[in-house]
């Protein structure tokens, strides 16, 4: 699947989430990141949530490599 990796966005969050060590807590921002509206999990589609898990997971593939 393609994902939007717009800045702020789910696949962003996810990405960042597990680039800077913190905890799988889906979420994105509306627009800029800690600039604008924040979206928690609860409001989240199923597409925005998997978004957040591609972008999670595949930062830490990304980080496995050279290991």
């Amino acid at each position: 699947m393609i994902y939007n990796k717009r800045h702020g966005g789910p696949y962003d969050r996810g990405s960042a989430d597990k680039f800077y060590h913190q905890s799988y807590k889906p979420h994105y921002y509306v627009g800029a990141t800690s600039m604008s509206e924040r979206i928690e999990e609860a409001d989240m589609t199923a597409d925005e949530i998997a978004a957040y898990k591609a972008g999670y997971d595949e930062q830490e593939e990304t980080k496995s490599w050279g290991r």
